[in-house]
């Protein structure tokens, strides 16, 4: 049944629109604000505090005041505010799924997705709160004791992107608070909501004021710049585009910060001759139309063996057609929009530059008319392996198909990029599967399948596509640094 009014209306009211500094909602210093639209209908959901950089200065310091308490809390009453934190995401589920409709524009199933994704972070990272163990042994020459042990890295900086407004923030805010972290949290102007929602939910269950705190702002830079020079902040983690990835690496290098960077990707989801055809088909319309392809893991480049490519591309293309376009909360949204109208024409333009390469629009290859900033489900064939397509990251629903004719030719065409975030590979051959996890140059691979995003594994890349990791048991390392203590021998006389 369609979304009621009322219903948005109701979730819309439960949002706070000021900025979190020291456990307080507050205003902006300079009283701006910003409106926050929906991506469906263009029209204004909610106005928020701007934050100006002492709002943002304001922030550091409580989250510096707050570190030592904190970094001291037991590490099983850390992970109980996470546990409770799951509990209360889990039962306010469909709350957060319509927000995340509303102001990010995917479907409301796929919103549901996310936040089951998002809240495993929260039940994981509880657990590995307790955890972080050190060690303790004798020297090899006997002649001392090495103490090892594990400690917060300090006060962070979190800055998470519009296109999973809660999984981004739980993926980073889970980890810093069960390693004994305080944050400044700048999450992206176009999908701020969520993020605020989370907040109270954080308070509620119990996480203590200056540990978790929020500048919604248009002026990241101005805002940011100023607590990445800052020597009290100790660790800068960003998700996001390479170019602003490399330019916070710059700036964070002045005081030397611990950083984690997710950025960019150019997925290959390559299709062998022995593949599934049917599985191939069901996890390309995963790997490619989960977020309306506006996700860094989404298949980019479609490598399909030429004695299955027309097969496949004719089978996805069938897919593809069957994506409605509408408003995320319509029970016949199947495809959301993109997020603004800069983002839509910029996918329409390589869809163009492509045509125009001579590739073929088997099915879409056009905006959708009317409100919003919808796209086609699109799929090209006769791709130049030189056009832009092939070479920069779609972030919208449209699948480039070229064809190979060896293992060799794939793997060649796969590392064709300065990317090397996720690949996915099909085929029924083990050792070939085996061989590609190994000669692609990728951070993850999905063997056989078009999903790999999951709590308990490090996510994160390889070359352009950024350094460390984020889930699984490297996810909290992030937000650790080691400690060792050489100790005189207890047993000298």
């Amino acid at each position: 049944m369609a979304v009621t009014a009322d219903q948005e209306k109701a979730v819309l009211d439960k949002v706070p629109t000021g900025l979190l500094i020291n456990g307080e909602w507050r205003a902006s210093t300079s009283g701006a604000t910003f409106n926050v639209e929906d991506p469906a209908t263009g029209r204004t959901l909610l106005t928020l505090a701007d934050a100006t950089p002492a709002d943002g200065m304001a922030a550091l310091d409580a989250a510096v005041a707050a570190q030592a308490d904190w970094a001291r809390t037991a590490p099983r009453e850390r992970g109980e505010i996470l546990r409770r934190a799951f509990d209360l995401v889990t039962a306010r589920a469909d709350e957060f799924a319509l927000l995340m409709t509303l102001e990010m524009g995917k479907p409301l199933a796929e919103a549901r997705g996310e936040v089951t994704y998002g809240a495993e972070f929260l039940r994981w990272f509880s657990e590995e709160a307790v955890r972080t163990s050190g060690r303790y042994s004798v020297s090899p020459d006997g002649k001392s004791r090495l103490l090892v042990s594990k400690k917060p890295v300090g006060p962070c900086l979190l800055i998470t992107p519009w296109n999973f407004p809660l999984a981004m923030a739980t993926r980073k805010i889970a980890p810093a608070i069960a390693a004994g972290c305080t944050m400044v949290l700048k999450p992206a102007n176009l999908t701020p909501l969520t993020s605020s929602l989370f907040a109270t939910v954080l308070q509620e269950a119990g996480l203590p004021a200056g540990v978790l705190n929020i500048v919604n702002t248009t002026t990241a830079g101005d805002v940011t710049g100023p607590l990445i020079e800052d020597a009290r902040l100790r660790k800068l983690s960003f998700t996001g585009s390479t170019p602003v990835g490399r330019n916070l690496l710059a700036a964070a290098s002045k005081n030397v910060l611990r950083t984690s960077m997710e950025l960019g990707g150019n997925a290959p989801f390559v299709v062998f001759e022995d593949a599934d055809l049917d599985a191939a088909v069901t996890g390309a319309m995963l790997a490619k139309l989960r977020n309306m392809g506006e996700a860094c893991t989404a298949a980019n480049r479609f490598i399909v063996h030429e004695s299955v490519a027309d097969r496949f591309a004719a089978a996805l293309a069938e897919r593809m057609q069957g994506m409605t376009p509408a408003r995320g909360t319509e029970d016949a949204s199947k495809l959301g929009p993109l997020i603004d109208r800069k983002s839509r024409d910029k996918v329409h333009e390589l869809v163009t530059a492509a045509v125009g390469d001579g590739a073929v629009a088997v099915t879409g290859g056009a905006p959708v008319t009317g409100d919003g900033y919808f796209y086609q489900a699109t799929v090209l064939t006769n791709v130049p392996r030189s056009s832009r397509i092939m070479q920069e990251e779609i972030f919208g629903p449209v699948a480039p198909i070229i064809t190979f004719s060896t293992e060799d030719e794939a793997v060649e065409l796969a590392n064709d990029t300065e990317y090397g975030l996720v690949a996915y590979v099909f085929t029924r051959d083990l050792n070939r599967g085996l061989r590609m996890g190994e000669r692609l140059d990728t951070g993850m691979l999905g063997l056989n399948a078009g999903v790999v995003s999951n709590a308990a594994a490090p996510f994160g890349g390889v070359k352009q596509s950024g350094l460390g990791r984020e889930g699984g048991a490297e996810g909290i390392e992030e937000y650790l640094y080691t400690q060792y203590v050489g100790i005189a021998d207890p047993n000298a006389s």
